[in-house]
């Protein structure tokens, strides 16, 4: 019998250190339950936040005389105000037409003297003379833009000359036509309906000196309104056409943040609402907006039925907001984040 019962004894033991084995496992694996049970009960629903972005007002530094940039008086980065002087622009063209309409005035203006003391020889062999002078000068003029035109069309000339032929030819058109009209009424005689027609001569003249001396205007072109130089685009020396931006010029106390939000947030981000937010570049300073424009984005011409099962398609909405007081070192590009 003492031998059967040490036979026993392994058996017993093993089977003791399983069950305590399985007891082991099945209290761990209630305790991890418990404590993601507890854990999924207890768990904080992370935060929502809506991130947008600091934009800007842009205005395009541009003018109407075509020419050469011959100095910048800003830089990249400068702060002006309105007024200033910011680049000049040389266009020889336009000052050789202000020195041809100035000449123009002169004579009309002395033609028209000229027709109340009567018509004489001498005036209308002068006035043919000029009519003369400035019909070769048209001829000159019209061969030189055809010529011109030939080598656009074949890519050899760039537009900016052959439009500067072209006022060229205009220009000297325009002064044949008054010659010629001032030889006709030295031959037709100094009748009333003459002299009104030299006195609108005169008119004509002094307009055609006005018109180039706006375009003259814009050699010097001035800021619109204060703000920092955000970008220059040509070079010194570099030709501008008609209008061609020559710079860019941020508006300094034009600063607002853009957000494009879901549908369902729109209750709690209205017209009016103020609303505060998070600048990360600024060392994380919050700020106040005030909500100043709310506009559907959109689906760009693509029409899309709400669904027939589950959730509904939730449109987004574009929203502005403005900061309530000034902000410093606040720039375009930074971006803004709103925690719901």
């Amino acid at each position: 019998m003492a031998n059967t019962d040490n036979m026993n004894t392994p058996v017993q033991t093993e089977e003791k250190a399983e069950k305590s084995l399985l007891v082991t496992m099945a209290v761990i694996m209630v305790a991890t339950v418990i404590v993601a049970v507890v854990g999924f009960c207890f768990m904080n629903k992370p935060q929502e936040m809506i991130e947008g972005q600091i934009e800007g007002t842009t205005v395009r530094i541009s003018g109407k005389l075509p020419g050469r940039v011959v100095d910048f008086y800003v830089h990249e980065g400068d702060t002006v105000h309105a007024g200033d002087t910011l680049v000049r622009i040389h266009s020889s063209l336009a000052e050789a037409q202000l020195v041809q309409a100035e000449a123009m005035q002169t004579v009309a203006a002395s033609q028209n003297r000229k027709v109340d003391a009567g018509t004489r020889k001498q005036i209308v062999q002068g006035a043919y003379d000029l009519w003369q002078q400035a019909k070769a000068a048209s001829t000159i003029a019209g061969k030189t833009y055809e010529r011109l035109e030939r080598l656009y069309s074949e890519g050899v000339m760039t537009e900016q000359k052959r439009d500067e032929a072209k006022a060229a030819y205009d220009a000297a058109k325009a002064a044949e036509n008054a010659a010629k009209s001032q030889y006709d009424l030295a031959v037709s005689g100094a009748q009333s309906e003459d002299k009104q027609a030299a006195a609108a001569m005169v008119e004509a003249a002094r307009g055609g000196v006005e018109q180039v001396q706006a375009l003259l205007a814009d050699a010097y072109l001035t800021a619109p309104c204060d703000g920092t130089i955000d970008q220059i685009y040509p070079e010194v020396g570099e030709l501008v056409s008609l209008g061609a931006p020559i710079m860019s010029l941020l508006k300094i106390d034009d600063r607002h943040a853009i957000f494009n939000v879901r549908e369902e947030m729109l209750n709690e981000m209205s017209i009016g609402d103020k609303i505060k937010v998070m600048i990360p570049a600024l060392d994380k300073k919050e700020i106040e907006l005030e909500i100043y424009y709310v506009r559907d984005m959109g689906t760009y011409a693509t029409w899309r039925a709400t669904k027939t099962t589950g959730s509904w398609d939730s449109r987004t909405f574009e929203i502005k907001a403005r900061p309530v007081g000034k902000v410093e070192n606040l720039r375009p590009g930074m971006s803004v984040v709103y925690f719901k």
